[in-house]
């Protein structure tokens, strides 16, 4: 196996050869860092990379397993997102407002993938604070889309899906608040996963009323199901996560679940569509048919109550940064962001509130809608990878700060708390990857698992490499 062979092998792939002698942490890590050397900064997936940290990691894990040990990734290479705490590191959130933010603890996940054995090989990036759709942001600039040098890689999470389309090591750690593991995931060519909504527990606890999910960004199915296994469970400081433990999601990946309720919704009753995206994700609905599910086409009452509640509490929940910041907030920040907190200024209680009323209403229809069928599919995202320096593709109508018009499949399922994930399902003519997106209910993440297993297994997309 060359070394850029073992770059994009799967972790489960990984730890048996591992396990089997055949290969050293040392080696599968010091090739992992000579690929990112090789592409940063021209990909620019990463605001802090530890290489020597993570040098030592594999070298001690090496040690480890000479002596009998085993952990579940012991020896495997994980990068974290810039929005969550990693101890001793600066946590920059892609802004210049954060020079002294240096945690003195991990975040809970963080902890649990290192003890699991996992050698952690830095920060990626994120647009500032997370707010946007869009890959980039004043401290880092650009992160390059894998497929097309300067194109989005799509969101907060935009570093980890890069990184995971780009051969950075196998597994990735995302965080999702209107779509931000499933967008870069779309948008760079892989699969990520946004759990149910505490399965994974956040902290500190984010400060937009339960949208905020942690999850993976990996090459292949079983290496998320494996990821989400290590992160998931409860922890004291998020009073928010769920009280039970995950079930073995990778020993239950292969599992048949028997005949499916599937509905396809190519537009939630309201969603502008692209036609290249459009008939990419019908092609790919099919496949649930010759998987043997029943498929039905739906038109979901609760859709076209979304965008009017997205905008609102995207721009409302942005308020907390300017409070945090204090009065020099707006200086060196990104200006879509600046627009977007000065928008939501005038947010009363009571109109918060009401709006909040009105969520819950709309996350009990997402609710009841879920339970008459095993899964929803519809588009990741409603267009293809766009230069990143803009908001909106060319052919979309300009705005200063929404973004999520383009982006309307994701935030509903945040609001509800549904385990969601976006698997590959093609390219345009261009050569840019778009995602398809399965939901179930609350608590059903194994299902969304094993959909997207069967689906890989009748479509393959991992060994499909961008260019590089």
């Amino acid at each position: 196996m060359t070394d850029e062979d073992l770059c994009f092998t799967p972790a489960v792939a990984l730890l048996d050869e591992m396990r089997r002698g055949t290969l050293s942490s040392a080696e599968l890590t010091a090739a992992v860092l000579a690929r990112i050397g090789r592409l940063e900064p021209r990909l620019n997936a990463f605001v802090t990379l530890l290489g020597d940290e993570a040098m030592a990691a594999a070298r001690a894990a090496d040690d480890e397993r000479a002596r009998g040990g085993d952990r579940p990734l012991l020896g495997v290479p994980v990068t974290i997102k810039d929005l969550q705490s990693l101890a001793g590191v600066p946590l920059r959130s892609g802004s210049h407002t954060t020079e002294s933010v240096v945690p003195e603890r991990d975040a809970p996940f963080v902890a649990r993938l290192k003890d699991a054995g996992a050698v952690i090989l830095g920060k990626t990036t994120t647009p500032e604070f997370g707010w946007k759709g869009v890959s980039e942001s004043p401290l880092t600039g650009v992160t390059s889309n894998p497929w097309r040098p300067g194109y989005n890689a799509g969101a907060s999470s935009a570093g980890a899906g890069a990184g995971a389309a780009a051969g950075y090591g196998p597994l990735h750690q995302g965080s999702d608040g209107a779509g931000s593991i499933r967008m870069p995931a779309h948008f760079s060519g892989v699969f990520g996963l946004k759990p149910t909504y505490g399965r994974i527990p956040n902290w500190p606890v984010p400060n937009n009323d339960q949208g905020s999910h942690i999850g993976p960004l990996t090459r292949t199915v079983a290496d998320a199901a494996l990821m989400l296994k290590v992160m998931a469970g409860p922890d004291i400081r998020d009073h928010t996560s769920l009280e039970g433990q995950p079930a073995d999601y990778p020993a239950l990946l292969d599992e048949s679940p028997g005949p499916l309720r599937v509905a396809y919704s190519p537009d939630l009753g309201h969603a502008r569509v692209d036609p290249e995206v459009r008939d990419l994700v019908t092609a790919a609905v099919r496949t649930f048919a010759v998987l043997g599910c029943h498929v039905e086409e739906v038109t979901p009452g609760f859709g076209p109550d979304g965008p009017e509640l997205g905008r609102f509490f995207w721009k409302a929940h942005e308020q907390g940064l300017a409070r945090y910041l204090g009065t020099q907030w707006e200086a060196g920040m990104d200006p879509g962001l600046v627009a977007c907190i000065r928008e939501g200024q005038g947010t009363t209680v009571e109109s918060y509130l009401t709006m909040r009323a009105r969520k819950y209403r709309f996350v009990e229809q997402v609710h009841a809608f879920l339970d008459d069928y095993d899964l929803l599919l519809t588009p990741s995202v409603s267009v293809a990878a766009f230069p990143a320096t803009q908001l909106q593709p060319d052919h979309w109508e300009a705005h200063e700060w929404d973004w999520i018009r383009w982006a309307e499949f994701s935030y509903p399922f945040n609001f509800s708390g549904s385990p969601a994930a976006s698997v590959p399902c093609g390219f345009t003519e261009d050569g840019l990857p778009v995602g398809l997106q399965i939901v179930s209910r609350r608590f059903n993440d194994l299902a969304v698992l094993q959909a997207a297993a069967a689906f890989e297994t009748a479509r393959p997309w991992a060994d499909t490499r961008p260019p590089g």
